[in-house]
């Protein structure tokens, strides 16, 4: 039961001589899309009946709106803005947020670092929560394009907006904190800060329509997502302090076990999808925040005010060269943890999870190879969007210096849900465009007064009007369309019901032109799926063992960054 690795695409493959050999490479094989064998109905044969009929229900307004978002961006479009929001947009990612949290604690500031750290983690795991359940796609490219210095975030489904859920929870715990913070703050800071919040979170939202990366639907869900995550901290935050600092000594436990739970629960995604990665890696920062403060909130070297668990810390006291010092060494603490933890862990699960995969007990999930079907993990695997390793920070601190160069604009699918997507407007387009042929033909037959009936004489439109359980009919205006009327004609979910006008056996070659059509019909799609997907970049072979590696790395990292009175 032992694999080779093929290095050159990271595929499992067994050994020669097993005899469940042809398993196990199509297993492997499976996270990898193969464009001749997509079915046209791919989400309603992965997703459960209700995610594919709430999926169904919400698909239409993202085609709607998808032509007014990119005539928002042609009308905005130039070399400043992209610029712009596409550096500004790197403030609303996780790596951001990973870097900038740690030095919260470690300057004193463990009340705020809290609050951030249960809004962003929550808006990042519930947000991409809701993402893999639904699997709605980012609007279209083309129309669009997609302005990005991250790769990794268009391989993502589009609903909710993450960017968008995380600066509206950063913006109004920002303010609501600036507000409870008494006559201590300065009247005139107090106001800029609130000034710089609101500015923060409306260019992150308006950034990522402007980039092409969500629509409408998908930044003001995000941003109700946002706010009610940060209302939530607000008004119980200090009872879930209150809980864990003074309640029973099992309440850290609990708070594990709960975060595991909802880690196990994520929705399966009908696609290869990061999301359930960053997830998981932000669950692994709940549970080392709480654990850490937790356990130093019971040390000496920790104060009780504002919060238990405060890290001592006053400037005029500490210094600006042990301040710096501190934050110098907690980042090598992080990065040193990171470089030994991740290898080590990477290398001796897989053992582990083969005996308890033997005991029957592992719960396998979608595009995660399980262990009994490898025997080691390549080095250098790329396994993390959230904080990168130390080989890449000169590279990340290159792309900063100089965004231009490291800024992207794709059009055309990036992402197999991309794909999908732009398969069905081809569909929708290729109906619409027979459709309208055929009533062409159907409308000079009747002007020459003809009897002489051809293939498509098979079919006619269905009534338009308001018949009952039937869509109504776009394009039929008298005036002359806009060019977002066109657009939407196109991007809308209507379409085109054909009915039989006389029966096949009413002719003799009616069954050899119905399957012509069909066959024809086939070939088509199957060419499209062929072009669209091999424009894809082929998703890397995923480890199940990475989940658990994710969860320990992350908990160690805000454990360390709970510590942070230690440094002194």
């Amino acid at each position: 039961m032992e694999l080779a690795i093929n290095e050159k695409d990271q595929l499992p493959v067994r050994n020669a001589g097993e005899c469940d050999s042809v398993a196990a490479i199509e297993t492997a094989k499976a996270t990898k899309p193969d464009a001749g064998l997509r079915s046209v109905d791919h989400y309603k044969n992965k997703l459960p009946a209700w995610q594919y009929a709430t999926r169904q229900k919400l698909i239409p307004l993202i085609r709607w709106e998808t032509p007014y978002v990119a005539k928002l961006q042609n009308a905005m479009r130039c070399s400043f803005f992209d610029s712009y929001f596409s550096i500004t947009a790197n403030l609303g990612t996780h790596t951001f947020f990973m870097i900038f949290l740690p030095i919260l604690f470690w300057c004193g500031y463990t009340n705020l670092g809290r609050g951030m750290v249960h809004v962003l983690a929550s808006g990042v795991f519930f947000s991409g929560f809701i993402k893999d359940m639904l699997c709605l796609p980012r609007p279209l490219s083309p129309p669009l394009s997609r302005i990005s210095m991250s790769h990794s975030a268009s391989l993502e489904y589009g609903f909710p907006s993450t960017h968008s859920t995380n600066a509206v929870s950063v913006a109004v715990w920002a303010v609501y904190m600036l507000r409870s913070a008494g006559p201590d703050v300065d009247p005139t800071l107090r106001s800029t800060l609130q000034v710089l919040s609101y500015c923060y979170a409306t260019s992150i939202v308006l950034g990522r329509l402007y980039c092409g990366m969500h629509g409408f639907f998908d930044v003001v869900v995000g941003s109700i997502l946002g706010a009610l995550l940060a209302m939530v901290q607000c008004f119980f935050g200090e009872i879930f302090d209150e809980f864990l600092f003074h309640g029973s000594s099992l309440a850290p436990v609990l708070v594990v076990l709960v975060i595991c739970v909802l880690v196990r629960i994520h929705p399966e995604p009908a696609d290869d999808c990061p999301c359930f990665d960053d997830s998981v890696a932000f669950a692994g920062v709940i549970i080392g925040v709480e654990v850490g403060n937790w356990h130093f909130a019971r040390t000496s070297l920790a104060w009780d005010l504002p919060v238990p668990a405060t890290v001592p810390f006053e400037l005029n006291t500490v210094g600006w060269l042990n301040a710096i010092a501190r934050v110098i060494v907690g980042v090598v603490v992080i990065f040193a943890w990171r470089e030994v933890m991740k290898p080590a862990l990477l290398k001796y699960l897989p053992p582990l999870f083969r005996v308890v995969e033997s005991l029957g007990l592992s719960l396998p999930r979608k595009f995660f190879v399980q262990a009994s079907m490898y025997t080691r993990i390549p080095k250098n695997l790329k396994t993390d969007n959230v904080i990168p390793p130390v080989s890449e920070i000169p590279s990340l601190i290159k792309s900063l210096r100089h965004p231009r160069k490291n800024r992207s604009v794709s059009v055309g699918p990036q992402s197999e849900a991309d794909a999908y997507e732009a398969l069905a407007f081809r569909d929708r387009k290729r109906r619409e465009s027979n459709a309208s042929a055929s009533r062409q033909r159907h409308s000079t037959r009747n002007q020459g007064g003809s009897d002489t009936l051809d293939d498509d004489v098979f079919f006619e439109d269905l009534p338009s009007g308001n018949s009952p359980g039937m869509p109504s009919m776009t394009g039929l205006t008298t005036t002359a369309p806009s060019e977002v009327d066109l657009d939407n004609d196109l991007m809308s979910s209507d379409f085109v019901v054909l009915k039989p006008f006389l029966t096949p056996s009413s002719l003799p070659n009616a069954t050899n032109t119905s399957s012509r059509r069909l066959s024809d019909d086939r070939r088509e799609r199957e060419k499209d799926a062929n072009e669209i997907f091999s424009m894809l970049e082929k998703p890397r072979v995923r480890y199940d063992v990475e989940v658990v590696t994710k969860l320990i790395v992350y908990t160690g990292t805000f454990v360390a960054a709970a510590l942070g009175g230690t440094y002194q």
